[in-house]
């Protein structure tokens, strides 16, 4: 036995043992259910199909690293011995392995094969990538080239350097990352683009003698302040594809969304498929560059009509720009 100095009492140590013990099984507990509070609102957004107010929609961009807080709040309650705990981390881990898994339908098309075409989308971050992607493409030969954040420096150079090979061209001009090309082989008919901050524009393929929409994507990215312009760039996008689901379509660029966002999979509803899914490529990082494919996100797409077969997807790392390129072999069908 022991005095305790304030009361000159005397105290079982065993009994500040258990106290201590307690307190930390307490504040154990106390953290994991933060963690979980945390978790569970994105994960809850996710279920409602909506992507909520900031921070939601950012978080949302990285669901699947969520399971890492939820592993460590779901460690924490065994500590804690917290089985009602348990039982709430067992639950948001099964919740968030159900959200991970690719989303929408897929199906091979089941007409003829047509034509054969490769497909290259880049995000050259104000211009600074346009040499390294410029060799890309030399090496790569796509037949459509779709770049975003091409502004006027980056547009002369394509202009000069690429012009015997893509002759045809649809933009919309502008400084910083407001400017967008689209570089084809095969020869373009121009056709509306899609209004939004940063150029998304749109133009009609002949692929061998076959009509190809093609639309540019380039959406604002959900910064705490523009969730809403965001969101109105994106559903701009969905109506544009819905106005015409008769013509085979090619929509690729920098979405600044994933499959985990609820703007995005309204585009997919339409009746659009991820390439890089169909290849079983789905959840690459694309950005940030600087950590792939070790952390990131999937946010650079090429989606495709149920005309289209996607074959491989593969992802460059360009110098100087914070996304990967993402290259798509693609097969266009006949109807069945």
């Amino acid at each position: 036995m022991d005095t305790d100095t304030a009361t000159g009492e005397w105290t079982d140590p065993r009994d500040r043992t258990a106290a201590r013990r307690t307190g930390g099984r307490w504040f154990g507990a106390w953290c994991a259910g933060l963690l979980f509070a945390a978790v569970s609102v994105v994960a809850g957004c996710r279920a409602a199909d909506t992507d909520g107010v900031t921070p939601v929609p950012q978080l949302l961009a990285f669901l699947p690293w969520l399971l890492l807080p939820t592993g460590a709040g779901l460690l924490l309650t065994l500590l804690a011995r917290w089985w009602t705990g348990a039982v709430w981390g067992v639950a948001l881990l099964g919740l968030l392995a159900w959200f991970i898994e690719p989303y929408g339908k897929t199906a091979d098309p089941s007409g003829p094969p047509l034509a054969e075409l490769r497909v290259l989308t880049s995000n050259v971050e104000f211009g600074r990538g346009t040499d390294e992607l410029i060799s890309a493409v030399r090496r790569e030969r796509p037949d459509l080239v779709f770049v975003q954040e091409c502004e006027y420096t980056c547009d002369a150079a394509l202009r000069r350097e690429l012009v015997a090979d893509y002759p045809h061209r649809q933009a919309v001009e502008g400084g910083g990352s407001e400017g967008s090309v689209i570089l084809s082989a095969f020869p373009l008919e121009p056709a509306p683009g899609v209004r939004a901050t940063m150029g998304m524009p749109g133009a009609v393929a002949d692929v061998r003698g076959h009509a190809v929409r093609l639309q540019l994507a380039h959406p604002m990215p959900p910064l705490p302040d523009q969730v809403g312009l965001w969101r109105e760039e994106l559903d701009a996008l969905r109506d544009a594809v819905a106005e015409d689901r008769g013509t085979p379509t090619v929509l690729a660029g920098d979405f600044n969304a994933s499959q985990d966002h609820a703007a995005f999979r309204r585009i997919l509803d339409t009746g659009l498929s991820d390439a890089a899914r169909l290849a079983g490529a789905d959840r690459t990082v694309t950005w940030p560059a600087r950590t792939a494919p070790a952390f990131g996100v999937q946010i650079d797409h090429v989606l495709v009509s149920q005309e289209f077969a996607a074959h491989r997807a593969r992802f460059l790392d360009l110098a100087d720009t914070d996304h990967r390129a993402l290259v798509v072999d693609l097969t266009l069908h006949g109807a069945g």
